[in-house]
Formats: structure tokens, C-alpha cells, sequence
């Protein structure tokens, strides 16, 4: 069996040389996103083509006829053509998952930098304010304590960055899935209220202290920190738009970490002008990567912007890595497999 590897992964393929002839290139070696022709070049007498954001188009798939699966070490295939793959009877795997704990982690995260403006404040530290020119070690201070007192005039950094507790807000997550319901665990440590939006999810589901399941409407209005896990679609892009925005609570806080488009992004930029949004975490954008004269870059101080990076951690590709090298394992067993889209 020939396996052509061009996904990301822990630098041990120990699991799939075992399986056969592997050839590792393009992403997997730190390279750009292979092109059509060279995915074919690689792949046209191949068996197992495993990736992570190369493109699987019907023509890739038409020009590798000893294709029998295609692996692709994300939570969502959006880079295959499924209908093209079973229309061969290809197996497609996926890894539902693998990057749940790290989304939901950057998600609190972010979180607590917009009601603490952590960001904001390690800015101001870096560009010397809130500074001494003195050493500390020479200063003179007096008091029972040798730590700074702020005074509580305007210009105090304890007024400026005054911030927000978690504790007794209510947090409302649109998207019920593997991230979604591993925000809500953490958010209930903190001792928020949680609403939950997911027409794919049950109330029952959703039977836990503190959690309540509930309209799109009532959580935008009710909500504290809106917090969005959707996947994009034709039933979820523009979602967020103007109305829910500004029917939100003077100063409540949007969290996205999922997908640019379920937000209407001049909706957004409007409501962090004119209210009622007291400021905005984003880690996905409707062009990417974010040009730098964007106003979520220039404009505004109560956004906070990082470049697509809610699951890049070491562990989520060691998930995805073993993942696919367990159902592989799986597939030339005859066993059945755990990671097939269907």
C-alpha cells in the first residue's frame, strides 16, 4: 500500500510506515499547499492520500485511480470533494475533535483579555507607560509594603484597565458541539450562567446546573459574552447580523473562533462604532490573513485580534496524527472505522 503523506503532524510516522510505502511532502515538510498537478504528480498511483489543506478536487480524484482513502486531519473535510470521493467508493476520514481542547482554551482565553484588557495593558507596559525611569531597587518608598499604589485619577492604570469579573455573568454559546460544550464546562468553573443556541442539540441534552438551552434571539439580548462555535454553511453564514447585534446589552462582549462568515462584518464594525458592543474577540476573518490598515487593526482599542490560531497547539496535531493512523490500522484490519465521513 502507498500512502502519500502532505499533513501536518508530530514529526513520528513510525504508525504509517508500518502500513507500506510512504511518501511525505508539501505541508508535511513545512511547504506551501501542493497544486493540482503536483497533488497528482504524487498521488497517481497512490492507495491512502493523507492531508491537511491541500485540495482534493474531483479532477485530483479522477487522476488517481488506485485511490482508496483519503484522510484529512481536520474536524470539517471542507478541502475534499466528498460527492466525488463516494461517487469511487473512497473512504474519507476526518478527525471530529482533535483540536476541541485548544479552541476552547484560546476561547477562554480571549475571554478573560476582554473583561481584564490583559492585552491592553501589556501593550501600555512595552511602550513604557505606567513606567519608572527609576530603578526599583533604589527607589525611595514608603508605607508597611514596597509595591506600588495606584492613586484612582483617571489617568491611573488601575481606572484605566478596570475590568470585568467572570464570576455570576451570563455567557451565551451559539454551536453545541465537541468546543462549544468544552467552553461551557470551564465557563461553569468560573461560575457563569450559560445559554446555549444549537438547533442540533436536544434540551436534554443540555440537562446540567446552570446551562439552559434557548432562542437566538433571548441569548443575544440576555447574554453577558456571546461566544460563536459554528462551522460556515448556508444556514449559519451572516447569522450574526445587525439585529442581534444591536439588541445586545450596552458594553456585552462577541467571541468568535469559528468562522468569519457567520458574521455580518460591517454589522460588527457598526455596532463596535455606535454601540452596544463593548468590545470583541476575533480569531477568524472574512479575508485572511487580516490586512493590516483593517479597522479591527487600526481602529479599534476593545478588539482583540490573533491570526487564525485556535487550534494550533502540539497536542491538537498529535490527536489528529494518531487519529488517522489508528483508522488506517482500522481499515487494513477490515475493521470497522471510527473517523469516516458520512
Amino acid at each position: 500500500m502507498k500512502i502519500v503523506f502532505t499533513a501536518e503532524h508530530t514529526g513520528d510516522l513510525t504508525a504509517f510506515h508500518q502500513l507500506g510505502e510512504l511518501l511525505v511532502e508539501g505541508w508535511a515538510l513545512g511547504k506551501p499547499k501542493l497544486s493540482a498537478d503536483q497533488l497528482i504528480t504524487l498521488a497517481h498511483d497512490a492507495d491512502v492520500l493523507v492531508t491537511s489543506y491541500d485540495d482534493i478536487t474531483e479532477a485530483v480524484i479522477a487522476a488517481c485511480p488506485r485511490l482508496k482513502v483519503i484522510a484529512c486531519t481536520r474536524a470539517n473535510p471542507v478541502n475534499i470533494d466528498i460527492k466525488a470521493a463516494q461517487a469511487r467508493d473512497i473512504r474519507v476520514l476526518y478527525t471530529p475533535g482533535r483540536n476541541a481542547d485548544a479552541a476552547a482554551e484560546l476561547t477562554l482565553g480571549l475571554m478573560l483579555s476582554l473583561a481584564r484588557h490583559i492585552p491592553q495593558s501589556h501593550a501600555a507596559l512595552k511602550r513604557g507607560e505606567f513606567t519608572s525611569a527609576e530603578n526599583a531597587s533604589q527607589a525611595t518608598q514608603s508605607g508597611l509594603r514596597r509595591d506600588v499604589v495606584w492613586d484612582v485619577s483617571p489617568e491611573s492604570p488601575y481606572e484605566v484597565f478596570k475590568g470585568s469579573e467572570l464570576r455570576n455573568k451570563t455567557l451565551g454559546l451559539v454551536g453545541y458541539g465537541n468546543i462549544g460544550r468544552r467552553v461551557a464546562r470551564i465557563a461553569r468553573a468560573f461560575g457563569m450562567a450559560v445559554l446555549v443556541v444549537d438547533p442540533f442539540v436536544a434540551a436534554e441534552d443540555i440537562n446540567e446546573p446552570g446551562l439552559q438551552k434557548t432562542t437566538l434571539e433571548a441569548l443575544f439580548r440576555e447574554a453577558d459574552i456571546v461566544s460563536l462555535h459554528l462551522s460556515s454553511g448556508p444556514h449559519s453564514d451572516g447569522l450574526v447580523n445587525a439585529t442581534l447585534l444591536n439588541s445586545m446589552k450596552p458594553g456585552a462582549l462577541l467571541i468568535n473562533t469559528s468562522r468569519a462568515a457567520v458574521v455580518e462584518e460591517d454589522a460588527l464594525i457598526n455596532a463596535l462604532r455606535h454601540g452596544p458592543l463593548g468590545g470583541a474577540a476575533l480569531d477568524v476573518y472574512h479575508r485572511e490573513p487580516l490586512w493590516r490598515d483593517h479597522p479591527f487593526v487600526t481602529e479599534f482599542d476593545n478588539v482583540i485580534v490573533t491570526p487564525h490560531i485556535a487550534g494550533a497547539t502540539r497536542e491538537s496535531i498529535a490527536k489528529h496524527t494518531a487519529m488517522i493512523a489508528a483508522d488506517l490500522q482500522r481499515y487494513v484490519a477490515g475493521e470497522p472505522l471510527l473517523y469516516q465521513w458520512r
